[in-house]
């Protein structure tokens, strides 16, 4: 998705950001970094476009109506499903408790290098 110029925020990761800026669910600090980089790449910002569009159909054409419980089960299923196939977790146990770890992993050559997050249970 980049232009081929290196920004502060890869473009994987401002493209995994898009709804949360668009619904205003980022951080002050983290909203103005996603919009930087909106400044900045061609191709990001086309597809920014594209989302908010798509975000002021189906609010106008689905406003008031809700999803029936099961699609819901189902869409969060496939979103478990869809993190657990991007990320490898490792689960520890240990005489000091239990220690899960979770590696994220990105797809595209420039995606940041994988994150790291590490949970100990005493």
């Amino acid at each position: 998705m980049s232009d081929e110029r290196p920004h502060e925020t890869p473009c994987t990761e401002v493209l995994g950001e898009l709804w949360l800026l668009l619904d205003h669910e980022c951080a002050q600090g983290r909203g103005d970094a996603l919009r930087r980089h909106l400044d900045e790449c061609g191709p990001c910002l086309e597809h920014f476009g594209i989302e908010e569009h798509l975000k002021e159909l189906l609010a106008r054409k689905c406003g008031n109506e809700q999803a029936p419980d099961a699609l819901k089960e189902r869409l969060r299923t496939s979103i478990r499903e869809t993190v657990l196939e991007q990320a490898q977790v490792t689960v520890e146990h240990g005489p000091r408790g239990r220690t899960v770890e979770v590696e994220l992993r990105a797809r595209t050559p420039d995606a940041a290098p994988p994150q790291r997050v590490q949970v100990r249970e005493d």
